[in-house]
């Protein structure tokens, strides 16, 4: 259990005994707590909508508009790496010089332990807008999460009357909350991330839980209320369900490739969250040199698969949350070679990115997995909609070692009917073993 959930539901009382959460949530203090919640919910999803408007627009910034400024028609093939090259200077200074050394270390998963702080808040800001929004491959939700806790802790700060600090917790916990809503477009999802993330559980439960549902319910229909008002579409970025045929009866077939996909999705997934263990050491013996090699390392993987495949190098950069719909219409029209080339390029990038830069691992696992589920989808009698649910799930649950949270995610995106979920249940489950067992032989263990 982290450390949040025991001190958020573990509080000894008069006598030595453990409060009861039923009682603790009828007094008044938990009325006003689940009121600061609302508030937070509403603070957090302006603040998440603010960083993932501004690092989709610095996207578009660098990589669309800014050539064309220049002179060019388009973003010449060497464009991604100076772009990088800066990403990694960046980066490099918020680890090295701001509080808090960016964020967390993405190469350990998707982790939850104490608060960001107010203090460390630029310093993880400034990491993740030049991770995101220039390219780095990975994706918002850590950083997210992070960005919710520090604003929650922020306005915690400004009450004019003490806060216990379990308290504290709950609400950085439901800022968290709030703040996962906005990319995953559902409090729900963010709820199950955190809980599973945080080990929360028993009858502490429902003392986090409440209010971190609250702020993050509070906080989505805000979030909403933004795009409409400005016109600027949540589309950008948010995670969108991707368009599979339904599939109502899995096949004796399906399960026969669901159990060695799974577990070969964990070994890749494995072997790519060792490369970012590696490169995290390596990177750590020089900073301010060897980040930015690494951002160029990116770069050029980008570059070398664009020349090779004639198709553009941002398949290679950024998370891959925007161009999952787009890879799903072209998918027909593509060939398999490229796939799988796309498939273990942007793998490597991905490993690079987990152990210098600072973001989320969840979106690059979903997209490898959509890849890989396109590979699969040309084995005999697995269908595309079965093998792309399979695929993500396993690569999820191998990334961030949270089997619900993995399975919630895979029928989320392929929302496809009841054919998929048992087979998403079983390729979760052994990979979620298989996972386990590599990491009892190697040296990767999660953390948090």
């Amino acid at each position: 259990m982290s450390q949040a959930s025991e001190q958020a539901g573990g509080e000894p009382a008069t006598g030595g005994r453990s409060a009861d959460p039923q009682v603790l949530m009828r007094s008044r203090q938990y009325r006003g707590l689940l009121v600061f919640a609302a508030l937070i919910g509403v603070v957090v999803s302006i603040a998440s909508w603010g960083f993932l408007e501004g690092t989709h627009w610095l996207q578009e910034a660098v990589y669309t508009d800014l050539p064309k400024t220049l002179g060019f028609d388009s973003a010449p093939w060497w464009w991604p790496l100076p772009v990088l090259v800066l990403s990694g200077l960046v980066i490099a200074f918020a680890i090295v010089r701001l509080p808090g050394h960016g964020g967390h270390e993405p190469s350990e998963g998707l982790k939850t332990g104490a608060p960001t702080t107010p203090a460390e808040l630029p310093g993880v800001v400034l990491a993740a807008v030049a991770t995101v929004g220039l390219g780095m491959v990975l994706g918002p939700e850590a950083p997210l999460m992070a960005l919710g806790g520090g604003v929650a802790l922020s306005l915690v700060d400004l009450a004019r009357r003490p806060v216990p600090d379990q308290a504290k917790l709950v609400l950085a916990a439901a800022g968290g909350f709030a703040a996962l809503a906005t990319i995953f477009g559902s409090p729900v999802i963010g709820a199950v991330i955190i809980i599973e993330a945080a080990g929360l559980g028993g009858p502490t439960l429902p003392l986090i839980l409440l209010p971190g549902l609250l702020a993050s319910g509070i906080g989505s229909l805000v979030f909403v209320g933004i795009g409409s008002l400005t016109g600027l579409s949540t589309n950008a970025y948010a995670l969108p369900p991707l368009a599979l045929p339904d599939y109502p009866t899995p096949q004796v077939v399906d399960f026969l490739w669901t159990v060695p996909l799974a577990l070969a999705a964990a070994v890749a997934v494995f072997a790519v969250m060792t490369l970012g263990r590696h490169t995290r050491s390596l990177v750590a013996r020089r900073p301010f040199v060897l980040i930015p090699v690494a951002a160029l390392v990116v770069g050029l993987l980008a570059v070398a698969f664009a020349q090779i495949s004639g198709q553009p190098a941002d398949a290679v950069l950024f998370s891959g949350q925007d161009e999952m719909s787009a890879t799903m219409q072209e998918a027909a029209n593509v060939s398999l070679g490229t796939i799988g080339l796309l498939l273990v390029v942007k793998a490597l990038a991905w490993g690079v990115s987990l152990g210098a830069a600072r973001g989320g691992p969840t979106f690059p696992a979903i997209f490898l997995g959509l890849l890989g589920g396109l590979l699969a989808s040309h084995l005999p009698g697995f269908a595309e909609t079965p093998a792309i649910g399979v695929m993500i799930g396993a690569g999820v649950v191998a990334v961030l070692r949270l089997p619900l949270s993995a399975i919630v995610l895979a029928l989320l995106l392929t929302h496809a009917g009841a054919g998929v979920a048992p087979l998403v249940i079983v390729s979760v489950v052994v990979a979620y073993i298989g996972t386990l067992m590599l990491s009892a032989r190697g040296t990767f263990t999660r953390t948090g």
